[in-house]
């Protein structure tokens, strides 16, 4: 049996153009011939074909409307993004002028501590480490014999001492503060030069204070008298204020006072330091 081969009908594109738009016009000219006749049809098809488009109205505004309120939420989403990241550059820029207020303040205050001691070489340090007991009574400085650091050094920060300098290293060196156990410091009652024993006591500085023994019964000092270092000590230089003198009382030997000292360096936020490059012993050799 042979095979049926299907008959493919071939239009050209022009052909079909000039067929709808002869069939075009005569549409055209039928409805304007019978208009008349025409109109039930048109009504029907108008009855038919309007709701159709009020639908399609309904449906093209509704795509629309959820269009634009995509397009807004993602402006708004965008925005929104950039607003995050211009609050995060703004905390940012906000966190570094406070910590530059801070070092600025830090160290107008050791400038001002300079001025105080002026007559002393010194140089500035920072703190790179400490002990963890909540005070600062030892603690590493990022200066070493490379900058002309020496052991006993003195120390100083806010309105005075600090301590003293008991281990130095190529470009660092550790500090004793007056607060540790360990410490001693022979201290002079500013105004009446007479002299005491301040000793490091950490669980005393919870109070806020600093042992101070070996008052003389007879020395006439009160309430808030400055403290100073006193010329007779060995390792630290004369003149740098240590704290207020509070709570003298007789002690219980009754062959001397004791009493309380208010340190005027916080212990508890050193962040900045200034070695004294002058040792005890180098300024009396000169001085002879």
């Amino acid at each position: 049996m042979r095979r049926k081969h299907k008959v493919k009908i071939s239009v050209r594109p022009k052909h079909l153009l000039y067929s709808l738009v002869f069939l075009c016009l005569l549409l055209l000219y039928v409805s304007y011939r019978y208009s008349d006749k025409l109109a039930p049809l048109k009504t029907s098809v108008g009855n038919l074909v309007t709701p159709m488009q009020d639908g399609i109205n309904m449906v093209g505004t509704y795509i629309t409307k959820q269009l634009e309120l995509l397009k807004s939420k993602r402006a708004l989403q965008e925005e929104n993004q950039q607003l995050k990241a211009q609050i995060e550059d703004l905390k940012s820029q906000n966190s570094i002028l406070i910590a530059d207020g801070y070092e600025l303040a830090q160290l107008r205050e050791l400038y001002e501590v300079g001025k105080k001691y002026s007559d002393y070489p010194m140089i500035a340090a920072s703190v790179i480490s400490r002990d963890t007991n909540g005070y600062y009574s030892s603690f590493v400085v990022n200066k070493g014999f490379e900058d002309g650091i020496k052991k006993d050094m003195n120390v100083i920060a806010g309105n005075g001492l600090v301590g003293i300098v008991t281990e130095v290293g190529k470009n660092y060196c550790r500090i004793r503060a007056i607060i540790d156990d360990t410490s001693y410091v022979s201290g002079m009652f500013l105004k009446t030069t007479d002299t005491c024993d301040i000793k490091g006591d950490i669980e005393l500085l919870d109070d806020g204070y600093i042992r101070v023994e070996g008052i003389s019964l007879s020395a006439q000092v009160e309430e808030n008298y400055e403290v100073v270092t006193s010329h007779i000590s060995d390792k630290y230089l004369p003149g740098i204020l240590i704290g207020y003198i509070h709570n003298i009382e007789v002690d219980a030997s009754n062959m001397a006072k004791r009493a309380y000292l208010l340190p005027v360096v916080d212990f508890e936020h050193i962040e900045n330091v200034l070695i004294i490059t002058q040792l005890k012993e180098r300024m009396e050799s000169e001085s002879e």
